[in-house]
């Protein structure tokens, strides 16, 4: 039986996106939402995202993830490089970063292209992660079919062992992406489904061509 939608309504009205208040640069309106997104009492991970890739399947596919730094290097975030993701940006580098934060009625969509951070900063980061977490990177084989969760428990079983009271490295097969955009697109809620959409697309270094969408 089909479940019907069609009464769920949410009217939107919180703001506006109007092209004489906002900045030439599409990095620094990222920013400005970025911040008071993360000073909102009801937005519990700011930088939660939607990363979508296309592999060699030719299936598109989301998931979240964490955002981990931005700025004008790009967007990164960190990942097991054998994972599903990763392969699908190995045959495909272009992907896209989506960001929807409800109590702000604002989303952003960021197209770019994914390069591996240098093993500098993956190490770097990978120190900083919580030891837990740190086994946890090893004793996952990301996107490889379990047996069972047992398999799971007995594999960080084994890692914890072979860490005890040593300080674990980082595996090679564990890292980051930094995220080149291409093009931003800023939505904002407004009534009527009337919503502002601002998209700027890169040009050359320095350089955007910013232009009002349709709603």
């Amino acid at each position: 039986m089909q479940k019907s939608l069609e009464n769920y309504r949410q009217s939107y009205g919180k703001g506006e996106l109007l092209e004489e208040n906002i900045p030439s640069f599409p990095l620094a309106l990222f920013t400005s939402w970025f911040n008071e997104a993360e000073a909102h009492p009801d937005i519990a991970e700011v930088n939660a995202m939607s990363l979508a890739t296309c592999g060699i399947e030719g299936f598109p596919k989301t998931r979240i993830v964490l955002l981990k730094s931005f700025g004008e290097k790009g967007f990164s975030f960190y990942t097991n490089y054998n994972s599903e993701k990763a392969r699908d940006i190995e045959e495909n580098p272009r992907v896209c970063l989506s960001f929807f934060w409800p109590a702000l009625e604002r989303q952003v969509i960021i197209k770019g292209i994914a390069m591996k951070t240098s093993e500098e900063e993956s190490s770097s980061y990978f120190a900083s992660r919580p030891r837990g977490s740190q086994l946890g990177a090893w004793a996952s084989k990301q996107s490889d079919v379990l047996t069972s969760r047992k398999q799971l428990e007995l594999e960080l079983k084994e890692v914890e062992e072979r860490y005890k009271d040593k300080e674990v490295e980082r595996p090679q097969h564990w890292g980051g992406y930094v995220v080149s955009p291409r093009s931003f697109e800023f939505w904002q809620g407004r009534n009527d489904r009337l919503h502002d959409r601002i998209l700027y697309e890169f040009l050359e270094e320095n350089t955007w061509e910013r232009n009002r969408l349709s709603p």
